[in-house]
């Protein structure tokens, strides 16, 4: 039977198990939205903005573990998406985003509302596609998604003109799919697990840096087991919380520019680093010469090339984080059967035991409503089973620093790109995937601005999202910048001038709350908290809070400038 471009698409994402479709129609692809109310299996969530659609397709995904999917039309709305998938890109997030484009005759000539995306996007995808025959479609889509979730996960796009959606021929879905110029190593080198566990035994003060990549590969439960039973302290960068329960002695917290200080000297002290998943970015490794300069490192990544990429290592494991995890795991036990490792590394417990005794993350308390405090008291009233979603900037390290992650895909946040507006469209799509759980967007009024207009999404579609602003009527994180290291010229970062939060939450149908006195705050964020339906709280926090430690640009980890 022969199915026009358009039902192959759609049947094609039933398939791949897609269930929510997040997208913005245009005349590209009205032949597309023609046959979406066809398929009643695959849920169309319309966003107001296509920027907007690619972060809540990521919110899902990294919720979910899933491929997040997407569809925009051509030329602006599928230049509007490209933020959002280097959003993604960056943090390895598994993404297709499909977009409208020109007939395939009229690609070049400079047709209304044409842009060549595929080249726009080149920089910032895993791949990307141009379908210029139908009876090409299917494979591409299922290439697509096999290359978005498979290996290194990644953002994908896929390029679809208006005639070859129009265009018909026999749909064949290729059961099994294979590329000979794309085969991801998922089982790791046998002798550098050995050489990884021969680096263990020798070492007296090992740490594990757990990145995002140990949340992509659900391989949090192998890393525990490795710290409780080898008694290995554990940090995290921003990307990894939550791969690692963070309390208990062996947690050491977050690394980098805004690490805890137990972290960053125990990166700095440690014999031997064990990292995996994480690709040093540089607000994790502070000047690179002096990062980890007494340790031995060993770097687990399933993606070769971030490999030695920014940080010289002794042994490299190119390989599923999970399966190496295991394997290093299974030789331990193995070969140390009688060695106590909580004896072997005691002294190395103690003394970061007494670095977290003596500079523990804390903050200066007031009159005033601290947002540290306003991230505690999420925790305390979300029993730490919320979903959080964060803007960027201070708001985006706060709660980062004060909210107690246990599980993994808990924490939803842009860290390699730094990409203000993403937090409440990716809320929209993790609360999507669980229509159940309490999800939050801790916000600042600056960044909460640039896509507030999914307000009508989250609304129209009765998901109970929270929207948490710490309204300091500044871009908290630049204003910081500006005080440490300008001289205090606060140059274009004052936000007084900005909305009614309250009356434009109420202008979109959500609830509103606004917050300036430290005694309503608790009782306040609970009853928003257990409202069934949409609502922004307008915390007014103080102005000029800091956000600390924070290792100054070009400075080592254990350069920290503290409360």
């Amino acid at each position: 039977m022969e199915l026009r471009g358009t039902q192959i698409l759609l049947e094609s994402l039933q398939r791949e198990g897609v269930d929510v479709l997040f997208g913005y129609p245009g005349g590209a692809i009205i032949d597309i939205y023609d046959e979406i109310p066809r398929h009643p299996e695959i849920r169309h969530i319309l966003v107001r903005h296509e920027q907007a659609a690619v972060h809540a397709a990521d919110g899902y995904a990294r919720a979910s573990g899933k491929v997040g999917v997407c569809l925009v039309t051509s030329g602006p709305g599928a230049t509007n998406t490209v933020t959002g998938i280097a959003t993604a890109y960056c943090d390895s997030i598994p993404l297709v985003v499909f977009t409208g484009q020109v007939p395939t005759k009229l690609i070049g000539n400079d047709a209304f509302q044409e842009v060549d995306i595929v080249g726009i996007t080149r920089p910032c995808t895993k791949h990307n596609f141009l379908v210029k025959d139908v009876k090409n479609l299917a494979k591409v889509i299922r290439e697509a998604f096999y290359l978005a979730r498979s290996g290194r996960p990644g953002p994908v796009l896929v390029d679809l003109p208006k005639d070859v959606m129009l265009a018909a021929t026999e749909f064949v879905w290729p059961d099994d799919i294979s590329m000979r110029s794309y085969n991801p190593t998922y089982k790791p080198n046998l002798n550098q697990l050995r050489r990884s566990v021969d680096e263990l035994v020798k070492a007296k003060n090992p740490v594990i840096l757990a990145g995002g990549g140990v949340i992509m590969s659900n391989a949090a439960q192998q890393l525990t087991e490795l710290s409780r039973e080898f008694h290995i302290p554990v940090a995290a960068t921003l990307m990894g919380l939550g791969a690692f329960p963070s309390n208990g002695d062996l947690w050491l917290g977050m690394v980098g520019m805004h690490g805890t200080y137990a972290a960053n000297m125990a990166i700095n002290h440690a014999d031997l680093v064990i990292a995996v998943g994480a690709r040093f970015d540089d607000r994790v490794t502070g000047r690179i010469s002096a990062f980890a300069s007494k340790a031995r490192i060993v770097h687990i990544d399933i993606d070769p090339t971030s490999i030695r990429k920014n940080v010289e290592v002794d042994v490299p494991v190119v390989g599923d984080c999970a399966q190496a995890l295991q394997g290093i795991l299974d030789i331990c036990r193995k070969r140390n059967e009688n060695m106590d490792w909580e004896e072997k590394h005691s002294a190395w417990i103690q003394e970061i035991a007494s670095w977290k005794k003596d500079k523990p993350l804390c903050y200066c308390k007031s009159e005033a409503i601290k947002p540290q405090h306003v991230v505690e008291v999420l925790y305390k009233l979300g029993k730490g089973e919320a979903i959080i979603a964060t803007e960027v900037g201070q708001n985006q390290m706060w709660a980062a620093q004060f909210y107690t992650f246990t599980k993994p895909r808990t924490l939803l946040t842009s860290g390699g790109l730094g990409t203000m507006g993403y937090g409440f469209p990716a809320a929209i799509g993790a609360q999507m995937a669980f229509p159940d759980k309490l999800v939050i967007d801790i916000a600042g009024d600056g960044s909460i601005q640039m896509n507030i207009q999914e307000l009508a999404t989250a609304v129209y579609n009765k998901l109970p999202v929270k929207i948490i602003i710490l309204n300091n009527m500044h871009l908290g994180m630049v204003r910081q910048w500006q005080e440490l290291f300008f001289n205090h010229n606060y140059s274009s970062t004052n936000m007084e001038a900005q909305p009614d939060f309250v009356k434009l939450a109420e202008a979109y149908g959500a609830e509103g709350y606004r917050i300036t006195e430290a005694d309503k705050l608790e009782a306040v964020l609970a009853t928003a908290l257990a409202s069934p339906n949409t609502a922004i709280v307008d915390v007014h926090v103080e102005r000029e809070e800091n956000v600390y430690p924070m290792v100054p640009a070009g400075a080592a980890l254990d350069e920290m400038l503290l409360v």
